[in-house]
């Protein structure tokens, strides 16, 4: 792997018994995140998926220098990320509850976090960036749930730090507003700014990310890009039956809706197949559409998976030339 920023090998984490999220009076510690092996190279940006408590804002936190891990080895730009006067000039963070001073208005919770990065910028211009320029002088107080999220956007990416890392960054967001501050995130990225976030819009980790993780009871399961998680999955071939279907060359899943349905892991064959099989027999095919499988098919399966197993095509990060 070429120039990585976040490396990290055999992470884990384990809350002190009691003290972890969830764990009410439990008296064994309750590990949040094992076994991690994650490698983000520079200039990407690596989205972090799972379900509810699988460890994934622990992980942030862990990689962050926020919290130590139990067990592991991590390097981020180049050394330990709990050195923060190494490190802060460097790193933007949006966590997924800031705790924004309420009496500050807009413009001076982004000015003193941008004076702590120790990072430049025209506050203005930022907030224009990001869309909230019109509430500068307003107090956070009386900012919604979306405007704050959008605050603490600029906080992160004030003066074009080289890591990001970005928790449920577009909860409480419009439509619009997701959209604008995709935009700045592509931006940045194309100005060699590194982002790893975790989302729950798995269609944003579709169209924005380079490579996802799939995290379930606090271990990666898969990482890879789109092509390399979806690789194999089924596709659904579906259409109106134009009759009797008994003589159709391939075998139907069954029927949905009134469609007839086709689950096939070659979809251009058995389209192709399904194409000639109509014109041969003067069978229009109404409704005719395919859906290949992603990322909300591959979630759904990892709710059914046992801890410790992981899914086939896992990827193992490259730890090539490391120096963990």
């Amino acid at each position: 792997m070429q120039d990585p920023v976040i490396e990290a090998r055999g992470v884990s984490f384990a809350y002190r018994a009691g003290s972890g999220p969830g764990s009410g009076s439990a008296k064994t510690p309750h590990v949040a995140v094992r076994d991690v092996d994650l490698a983000v190279r520079r200039g990407e940006i690596y989205a972090l998926l799972g379900t509810n408590g699988a460890g994934k804002t622990t992980t942030l936190e862990v990689l962050e220098g926020h919290r130590a891990a139990t067990s592991g080895t991590i390097r981020v730009l180049g050394g330990d990320p709990a050195d923060r006067r190494r490190i802060r000039p460097r790193l933007g963070i949006m966590l997924q509850d800031s705790g924004l001073a309420a009496e500050l208005s807009v413009r001076e919770s982004v000015a003193l976090a941008g004076a702590v990065s120790g990072r430049r910028d025209d506050v203005d211009k930022l907030l224009d960036r990001v869309g909230i320029s019109h509430r500068s002088r307003t107090r956070v107080a009386q900012l919604s749930g979306g405007e704050k999220r959008r605050v603490d956007f600029a906080m992160a990416v004030w003066g074009g730090p080289e890591l990001v890392f970005l928790d449920e960054p577009t909860t409480g967001l419009d439509p619009a507003a997701r959209d604008a501050l995709w935009t700045v995130v592509d931006e940045l990225k194309a100005d060699g700014v590194t982002f790893l976030l975790t989302t729950h819009y798995l269609e944003e980790a579709e169209k924005h990310a380079d490579r996802v993780g799939l995290m379930h009871a606090g271990s990666i399961r898969r990482q890879g890009t789109l092509a390399d998680l979806t690789e194999g999955g089924l596709s659904t071939i579906r259409f109106v039956p134009p009759g009797a279907l008994d003589d159709i060359p391939i075998p139907l899943a069954g029927t949905q809706n009134g469609l007839a349905v086709i689950e096939t892991t070659d979809a251009q064959r058995d389209v192709a197949a399904l194409l000639a099989w109509a014109a041969g027999h003067g069978h229009p095919l109404r409704r005719l559409t395919v859906r290949e499988s992603g990322l909300d098919d591959i979630f759904r399966a990892l709710g059914h998976e046992a801890p410790g197993h992981e899914a086939p095509g896992h990827e193992a990060p490259s730890h090539e030339g490391a120096n963990l």
